[in-house]
């Protein structure tokens, strides 16, 4: 008679290649792992649930019953309903998109949540205003309950919810490191026991991984724990590519999906069109201080290697004294070529304006990798044969390596640069594009990456 209990037993001690000599010396086996926070509850506190079952409910509620007072729903003010749909809209978005953000290394929702939040509701308050009749009250009352919740909440993850992983300590995983965003749990043998983590890193294609390792990873993968590559952690880390990954890809697959591109290029149109002539008083005060500075050109003007390769003129208001030679870049903040005026115009990005000019003919991009002098990209492209691969979209007047790096002052440093660049591409979307300008509006605002 077939016994089915005896055959998962014979599968279990096959899988696990010597479970018989476990059982014999009195040692359980491990039945079933369960990874970090998934049972039902942590997933209804921990997770999206508790924003939509609690969160939701109190942004909406509480600020008509401060204002109006218990009875608000029986002879609702004018416009109060239309107000609490759009409050209950605009936490939604603000939620939407802050856990889109917070996909990217180094992002922490917290430090965001103010500007998203206070963009979607003026944005929201925009688009009722003449439109419907609008409880001001009720809205700026639920502005102030979704920056309180997404604060604490946000601020509460990030404490309590920092990952944990597993390390098989073979091949290049032996080597890495704990940082302050995630744990780590170096394995002696292939056995989680009672642990519970969010994932284990491995070196798949490491030589040593011997076929109990990979047995014993296969089952956390049917647990539903997920195995990460080494280079998936590392580039979720440190938020680049290096070259040598790049060189095991198919640049198919990284190639930018052609909606977004031709989206994005239509919002750096509107854009540009938009900032031009609000930022028009701005640029000609410049231009006066750079004419006062020092004898010379208000305009610096130099050739680019652009979109697929196609060089075009890059404007920028002029920085350096036009008598003194040097490199083709700025060497750091101490360069003594770079004018009085051009430090403070260059901390605070000023002298990048010009270049929306560049955006609207098309050369260049808001975000995108920086676009490297002529030489310079010719020099690049003898030793690293994938460099030109940073051009299949359009360069930018900032970019990931910009908001992550600061200005790449040496050399040396445009290797790092690269990866920046690679990490970009490969994750090119909407979402990549809101953090790098919100973090570029960050730079303007203190200076860092300033050249």
């Amino acid at each position: 008679m077939f016994n089915k209990h005896k055959l998962l037993e014979k599968l279990d001690r096959s899988a696990w290649g010597g479970g018989e000599s476990l059982a014999a010396s009195g040692k359980a086996l491990d039945t079933r792992y369960e990874r970090r926070h998934s049972r039902w509850y942590e997933q209804c506190l921990m997770g999206m649930p508790f924003h939509f079952i609690v969160g939701l409910p109190t942004v909406v509620l509480v600020p008509p019953l401060v204002v109006h007072g218990e009875s608000f729903w029986r002879a609702p003010a004018p416009g109060l309903a239309t107000t609490l749909w759009a409050v209950g809209a605009a936490f939604l978005l603000t939620l939407f998109v802050l856990q889109r953000m917070t996909r990217f290394p180094g992002t922490q929702a917290a430090a965001y949540v103010v500007p998203v939040v206070s963009v979607v509701f003026a944005a929201t308050w925009a688009l009722l205003l003449g439109v419907e009749p609008v409880d001001e009250h009720v809205l700026w009352g639920g502005y102030a309950a979704s920056l309180l919740w997404f604060l604490i909440g946000y601020a509460a993850a990030q404490r309590f919810r920092r990952p944990r992983f597993a390390v098989v300590p073979l091949g290049e995983a032996r080597h890495l490191t704990e940082t302050e965003d995630s744990r780590l749990y170096r394995l002696e043998v292939p056995r989680l026991g009672a642990q519970r983590i969010d994932g284990i890193i491995a070196d798949l294609r490491s030589d040593e991984l011997s076929q109990e390792w990979v047995r014993f990873l296969t089952k956390c993968t049917l647990h539903g724990i997920p195995v990460y590559q080494i280079k998936q952690i590392d580039e979720s880390r440190t938020g680049r590519v290096k070259y040598e990954h790049l060189a095991d890809t198919e640049l198919v697959s990284w190639l930018p999906s052609p909606m977004y591109s031709a989206c994005k290029r239509g919002l750096d149109i509107c854009g540009a069109m938009l900032l031009l002539p609000l930022l028009a008083p701005i640029m000609l005060a410049t231009a006066w201080a750079i004419r006062r500075d020092s004898p010379g050109p208000v305009f610096f003007l130099q050739w680019r290697m652009g979109h697929r390769g196609r060089p075009f003129r890059i404007y920028k208001f002029r920085s350096m004294y036009c008598d003194m030679k040097g490199k083709e870049f700025a060497s750091g903040e101490d360069d003594p070529r770079i004018t009085p005026v051009g430090k403070v115009i260059r901390k605070y990005r000023l002298d990048e304006l010009p270049q929306l000019l560049n955006v609207l003919k098309g050369d260049m991009s808001f975000i995108g990798p920086r676009p490297e002098p002529v030489d310079l990209s010719q020099w690049y492209e003898q030793d690293i044969p994938l460099f030109s691969y940073r051009r299949v979209v359009r360069p930018g007047i900032s970019g990931w390596a910009q908001v992550e790096q600061g200005y790449a002052a040496e050399v040396d440093d445009m290797a790092i640069k690269l990866q920046y660049d690679f990490y970009y591409i490969k994750h090119f979307s909407l979402w990549l594009d809101v953090l790098i300008l919100l973090r570029t509006l960050k730079t303007i605002g203190t200076g860092f990456g300033a050249r």
